[in-house]
């Protein structure tokens, strides 16, 4: 095989926006900038909610994603707390996004703040390339990034969290046993707190280490499917393509009462609303669906679901309203309700 007919070397790029939507609050509210910013249900932190993002300055405090809003509160009382602001955030992804076409068509989009790209037939050097991508990002939105480059989406993923904010690393292959090797397990996708205890309990804490595992030995503690993944993942193994496009497995919303309700038509209303909300989201995106299942949370976190499929796919609100009811009238709503949710499942797209 001649030099020109050799396949490019797989180059990967995993782009991951620095604390995105406190960075897209900081651009519209420039008063913010220094200030610890925690982004989070209703921005009330006496009230219940879930820390979105906080800024560089709020994680110093120990303030993570996931955190209850009250606790952040505890941990940086003088923060700034501020409401969820999706429609911001979706027209600033949508920014960010639209700039790397310029680079490469080959993107597949994982999240609002963060992309794959393939730019193996890219003829720029890395540090062009990744120059572009900042420059442009930073002219388009005001936004800062911090990029990953490695030979598969795994060890790309990794590189983009190595140096932030605004950071790059290139992971290679040679790389893995000096780079790779002394992190922790949990630095590994697909590996989270449960599996991490796991492996601590049978000495394993780097991810050196759970590459000295033999393949017989992860299979034996975690499976085939699993123990596999781990044992590739671990070596910085992973083929796996981008995806470029993707159709919806489900379509769901689900609130949480800002105080547990007894009152059945708080309830009914609530969920009423929610089927309202699902059927227009599938009627937006086009798809019509045979399942719909409800979800039920007790003020004491015991959780039920039940679903009802139809014979015929549906995107009636009326429709789907009626189904919804008749799974609620299968649940015994003996104690306060804390949450509620409703999906559609089963999904096609609708031939309208």
């Amino acid at each position: 095989m001649t030099t020109a007919n050799k396949p490019a070397q797989r180059r990967i790029i995993h782009i991951d926006m620095d604390a995105f939507f406190a960075a897209v609050e900081e651009q519209r509210n420039p008063l913010l900038a220094g200030k610890p910013v925690v982004i989070g249900g209703r921005g009330d932190p006496t009230k219940r909610g879930v820390v979105s993002t906080a800024n560089y300055e709020a994680r110093k405090y120990g303030i993570r994603s996931a955190m209850p809003m009250m606790i952040a509160h505890k941990l940086c009382p003088h923060a700034v707390f501020l409401p969820v602001d999706y429609e911001a955030y979706i027209a600033a992804s949508r920014q960010f996004k639209s700039t790397l076409l310029a680079i490469t068509p080959i993107i597949e989009d994982i999240g609002i703040d963060e992309v794959y790209l393939d730019v193996s037939e890219v003829a720029d050097i890395s540090d062009i390339i990744v120059k572009r991508i900042k420059s442009g990002i930073k002219e388009k939105t005001g936004l800062t990034c911090s990029v990953g480059i490695a030979p598969n989406k795994l060890l790309a993923k990794i590189a983009s969290d190595m140096q932030k904010p605004d950071g790059l690393t290139i992971l290679i292959e040679e790389d893995i046993e000096s780079r790779l090797w002394p992190m922790p397990t949990r630095k590994l996708y697909g590996i989270g707190p449960k599996t991490e205890s796991y492996l601590k309990n049978i000495g394993i804490e780097t991810i050196g280490q759970l590459a000295a595992l033999t393949r017989e030995n992860l299979l034996e503690h975690f499976g085939n499917s699993y123990g596999q993944y781990l044992y590739d993942s671990a070596r910085g193994i992973d083929d796996s393509p981008l995806i470029t496009h993707w159709e919806a497995k489900s379509i769901s919303r689900e609130t949480t009462f800002q105080k547990d309700v007894h009152d059945w038509q708080a309830i009914a209303k609530t969920l009423a609303n929610l089927t309202r909300e699902v059927a227009a989201d599938m009627r937006d995106s086009g798809f019509v669906a045979k399942t719909v299942t409800i979800k039920i949370r007790f003020g004491d976190f015991q959780t039920l679901t039940r679903a009802k499929t139809m014979v015929d796919y549906m995107d009636s609100e009326e429709e789907m309203r009626k189904v919804a009811f008749a799974c609620l009238k299968r649940i015994d709503l003996n104690k306060r309700v804390r949450l509620i949710g409703v999906r559609a499942s089963n999904l096609e797209k609708s031939k309208k």
